[in-house]
């Protein structure tokens, strides 16, 4: 599938560079520099989450976060979740590894869901912005819906 994508990318970007040589060029050189400024992220918290798996045993992994951990996990989960500032194209790798490594559904649904709605750390430019009544709100209703979501998500996979 990958390699299918990257081949339908390629004959697409000649298409572009035939038809308009200098946008091509423009559009390339722009994700490129895009590419350069994510990669440091991605790879320090890939390292970690490599790390972190290789020192904590799935037993662990499972114990805290894990399908047996119920709604403690649950709410571990979105509470980290909301604190962390991760882009979706690095959460969502990571979630998997953290499945592959003892991790449950619905725990991992209530992190990526916290992870993508809630800013924690984003709180002070979000006021900013929309001020006080309006941010905290926003957060707070994301907060439960993230939980509504994990729920739902446990539901789902325990009917399966």
């Amino acid at each position: 599938m990958n390699i299918a994508l990257y081949i339908i990318t390629f004959i697409l970007l000649i298409i572009s560079y035939s038809k308009d040589k200098k946008k091509t060029k423009t559009a390339v050189k722009k994700a490129w520099k895009a590419f350069e400024n994510i990669l440091p992220e991605f790879l320090v918290v890939i390292l970690l989450v490599g790390i972190l798996l290789a020192v904590i045993n799935p037993q662990l992994i499972s114990k805290i976060i894990g399908a047996n951990s119920g709604w403690f996990g649950v709410i571990l989960a979105s509470i980290i979740g909301s604190i962390t500032l991760i882009p979706g194209f690095i959460a969502f790798p990571t979630a998997a590894l953290l499945l592959k490594g003892g991790a449950g559904y619905m725990q991992i649904g209530a992190f990526i869901s916290t992870l993508m709605m809630v800013g924690i750390v984003t709180l002070p430019v979000e006021i900013k912005y929309f001020g006080k009544r309006t941010t905290y709100m926003r957060n707070i209703l994301a907060f439960i819906f993230s939980l509504f979501v994990a729920g739902i998500i446990g539901w789902v996979v325990t009917i399966l």
